[in-house]
């Protein structure tokens, strides 16, 4: 990864959308809990989804991608054990990377407004769980702070800083508020893996360029929003022109064709011409 630096991380709410990814050239991907509670249920992301029905979302993206992916595990779901439970079920289904957060239960989008954080002393134990839990030393786990809007910028750092000496590989400063307070989170930590979000959709965060990021000192870029935000808008627009009666321009439709190349149609095809004999009767 440190060849493709920063890594850029597009956020898949559903399988279809991670083989997208992986088509478009990217080197790894994330699976966000915004994205895969709107899509998947049809729910705000305030913690109304738990570990059960993210891991669900979880296994079938991944079963269809083989690209490194970092998936949001919340607040680890609970104390330690619930903490150990995640790390262990995720890892097992070939995850690469997890964040956990420090918010309250019930927790809820790091954009959202009223949010309040745990003592850090927790976090810090929710933490060392995490990583006695894994079983391979590159699992990779990154402590996300959601104190800069409760607590301050500076509380902020304070944490990311406690939560990497409790051994965090990288650190995840949540919701800065403008390219000045990015750049001070990059310079706090710089030379330490940390990442940040793009989140496209509100005005909380500046939206800067990858260039522009990794010479602040981020190496890893999330963008949360970014797809599925664009698919919502497209569906709106297809179910606009059904009602009118229109058939979809081409320009905003793939082919039959294309489409059967991305789901991997030709690959199935030669299994199935592989062992005719193993056809139902």
């Amino acid at each position: 990864m440190k060849n493709h630096a920063p890594v850029q991380l597009p956020a898949a709410h559903d399988a279809l959308t991670a083989k997208l990814i992986e088509r478009a050239g990217f080197v790894a991907y994330q699976i966000g809990g915004f994205a895969l509670a709107g899509a998947r249920h049809g729910v705000p992301d305030i913690d109304l989804t738990r570990f059960a029905e993210q891991a669900a979302g979880v296994r079938d993206i991944v079963s269809a991608c083989d690209l490194p992916v970092l998936v949001d595990a919340d607040d680890g779901y609970g104390d330690a054990k619930n903490v150990t439970h995640t790390v262990r079920s995720y890892e097992a289904m070939g995850v690469s990377a997890i964040f956990i957060e420090d918010q309250v239960s019930p927790k809820r989008c790091g954009h959202m407004a009223g949010k309040s954080v745990v003592p850090a002393e927790a976090m810090e134990d929710k933490l060392k769980a995490a990583l006695a839990a894994r079983q391979a030393s590159d699992f990779f786990i990154v402590a996300r702070t959601d104190a800069r809007e409760p607590e301050g910028l500076d509380a902020a750092l304070r944490r990311g800083e406690r939560y990497l000496k409790a051994g965090a590989d990288g650190i995840y400063i949540e919701a800065p508020k403008s390219e000045k307070e990015l750049a001070k989170i990059g310079k706090t930590f710089r030379g330490v893996p940390q990442m940040t979000n793009m989140f496209e959709g509100d005005d909380e965060t500046p939206f800067l360029s990858p260039k522009e990021l990794h010479a602040l000192g981020f190496s890893m870029i999330l963008y949360p929003t970014t797809l599925l935000f664009r698919i919502v808008r497209a569906l709106e627009r297809a179910l606009d022109d059904l009602r009118a009666g229109k058939p979809a321009p081409k320009k905003e439709r793939v082919s039959m064709e294309e489409y059967e190349a991305i789901v991997g149609l030709p690959q199935w095809a030669v299994i199935e011409n592989r062992f005719p004999s193993a056809h139902a009767e």
